[in-house]
Formats: structure tokens, C-alpha cells, sequence
């Protein structure tokens, strides 16, 4: 499955990237933190159920809407968490630190990921992963101080934001074991979506987007949901929670870029330094995941050559077939 598990990669970078405008686009919506979530969903679903109910001659057809799983229940609520976190992180605190704290998540989804779906890391990708950490914590400590208006409190609002974010991974890698990403991200999306307006509306937030310029970064963070956030559900049902959570962490090296260019957010050469290592570290994890497993050692018979004992009449022995695990399980057979 070496095709299907490298188009499953590409796919998922190139969400990543396109996550990367995430809090550029909230930065601009001219709303409420938690309102502008609300609108990136609203604007969403539009697009997610065309996707789910389209004709068959247009890709094989849609799966239909059917209903929502408790998983996707669960993805929904974590959604609400995640988003309404933070957003008001990326109103106290840098660009760079609101995304780079909150794709702390490999940490959490490494350890659940072992714990429930088996996904056992080899040493190669922890140190990728240790590396990976390494270098978003970098960046996030070589940011300019006086970037944000409260950049303590945003930043404690984000490395929260990262067990939510944990939770969404492993919900939707659940999820994808069973339904497809399109109906995956339909119920999830539509579940989380009131729970973000009910937040506004508690927190007194400004609801409706004050200019048409705000209009349209909330329809872009719609279409980014879509394309971003669906393109890692995708990815989630053919390779391991572990090695998604890893290279999502392109996410926050495009993010702090973004920031420079628009928002003039400095970018300091430390933080410089923190995106190669990230960078490094994705290719190191992907590298390592890539790499076959050893191949099992098979103990000669011991018993007698002749039929008369219990080894094979031939002295020969038979290696029982060995079971998949991990992404090559589910490469086997994903669901779309």
C-alpha cells in the first residue's frame, strides 16, 4: 500500500498548510472569538452536505447523511473546546504562540493512541516526536514579548487547547473506523456548531461580523474547515493518530509565517530555528513510520525428523501468519 499511504500524506501536509491561515482568518473576522468559530462551521456545513449527499456520477456519489456515532458526538464536543480555547488565544498572544502551544497535541495522542488503538511507536519516531516538541516549544519561547495583548494568559489558553485538540484526533480516528471523513466531519461540524453560538452569546461576544471584509474570512475559515480539517479526517482512517498529530505540526510553522507577513509579528531567528527542527522532526517521524517492521525470528522444530514425535514429518516449520498492526492494518482496507 505504498501509493495509497504517500497520497495519504501528501494529503494530509497540504491540510496542514491550509490550516495554517486558520487564526490569520479569525485574526480578520471581525467577531467574537467564539462567534467566528460558530461562522467557520455555519459556513461549513453547506459544503460538507453537498459533499455527503452529491449524485453518483459525481465521484462514485456521497454516503449519505445517516446518523451521528458517539464518537462523532465526542469529535463535536471537542470541537467546541478546541475552537472557543483557542480563538481567545489568538487574541491574547502571538500568532506563532496561540498555534505552536496548541500543536503540543502528539504528546496526548502518542500516549492514547498506544494505550487504545495499539499504535505502538517505534524509538525512532519518539525522538522525532521529542524533537518535534522541542522544537514548537522554541518557537514559542523565542516569540517577541510584546507581541499579544496578554501573552501569558493566551498562552495558557492554548497549551489547554491542546488536550481538546487531542481529544478531536482520537474521536475522529475512532470515527474513521467505521464512517467515512465526509460524514465524520458533517455531524461533528453541525454538534459543535450551536455549542460555539450558545459560548458567544454566554461570553456577550459581538456575533454578526462588522464589516464585509470579516463576511469573508468567515466564509474563508469555512472552506478552510472543509478543505483542512477534512483533508486530516481523511488521513486519520489510513495512518496512525500518532504520525497525523506529528505532521500537523507544519501547522503552526505556516501560522507564524502568515503572521510576519501580515501582521508584521516579528519572527525572531530563534523561532526561525524552532520551525526547521519541527520540520526536521516531521520528516524523521514519517521516515521512521515508513520503515518495515523486523522480520520475525522463527525457532527451528526441535521434535524427532520422523512422524513419530510431535515436531513435522519433515523437521520443517511453519511460522504462523503474523497479524497487521498499526497503519498497515489500515491501509488494507480505509474507509473513503
Amino acid at each position: 500500500m505504498p501509493s495509497s499511504r504517500a497520497s495519504a500524506l501528501l494529503v494530509l501536509i497540504a491540510s496542514a498548510c491550509v490550516l495554517g491561515f486558520a487564526p490569520i482568518l479569525v485574526r480578520l473576522a471581525d467577531a467574537g472569538p467564539a462567534a467566528a468559530g460558530f461562522w467557520r462551521f455555519a459556513f461549513a456545513l453547506p459544503w460538507l452536505l453537498a459533499m455527503t449527499m452529491r449524485p453518483k456520477f459525481l465521484m462514485g456519489g456521497g454516503e449519505g447523511i445517516g446518523r451521528p456515532s458517539g464518537w462523532m458526538a465526542l469529535a463535536g464536543g471537542m470541537l467546541v473546546l478546541d475552537l472557543a480555547f483557542w480563538h481567545y488565544s489568538i487574541a491574547f498572544t502571538s500568532v506563532a504562540n496561540a498555534t505552536t502551544l496548541t500543536n503540543l497535541t502528539p504528546v496526548v495522542v502518542t500516549l492514547v493512541g498506544w494505550w487504545v488503538f495499539r499504535d505502538r511507536p517505534k524509538a525512532l519516531f519518539l525522538v522525532a516526536l521529542a524533537a518535534a516538541i522541542a522544537g514548537a516549544v522554541t518557537m514559542s519561547l523565542g516569540a517577541d514579548g510584546g507581541q499579544g495583548s496578554n501573552p501569558p494568559l493566551g498562552d495558557a489558553f492554548a497549551a489547554v487547547t491542546a488536550l481538546w485538540y487531542a481529544g478531536y484526533f482520537i474521536a475522529v480516528k475512532a470515527a474513521r473506523g467505521r464512517y467515512s471523513a465526509g460524514r465524520v466531519m458533517l455531524w461533528s461540524t453541525a454538534i459543535a456548531a450551536p455549542g460555539l453560538l450558545l459560548a458567544a452569546l454566554a461570553l456577550g461576544e459581538q456575533i454578526l461580523p462588522g464589516s464585509w471584509g470579516g463576511w469573508a474570512a468567515c466564509a474563508g475559515l469555512g472552506l478552510m474547515h472543509v478543505a483542512g480539517q477534512g483533508g486530516v479526517a481523511w488521513s486519520l482512517g489510513r495512518l496512525p493518530a500518532a504520525l497525523t498529530a506529528v505532521t500537523v505540526l507544519i501547522q503552526p510553522v505556516v501560522a507564524a509565517l502568515l503572521g510576519w507577513l501580515i501582521f508584521a509579528e516579528t519572527l525572531t531567528p530563534v523561532q526561525a530555528v524552532g520551525g526547521a527542527v519541527v520540520l526536521a522532526a516531521i520528516v524523521l517521524a514519517q521516515w521512521s513510520a515508513a520503515q518495515p517492521p523486523g522480520r520475525p525470528r522463527v525457532r527451528p522444530s526441535v521434535g524427532p525428523r520422523t512422524g513419530s514425535g510431535s515436531g513435522d514429518p519433515e523437521g520443517s516449520t511453519s511460522a504462523a501468519p503474523t497479524k497487521k498492526k498499526g497503519a498497515e492494518a489500515e491501509a488494507a482496507a480505509p474507509v473513503p
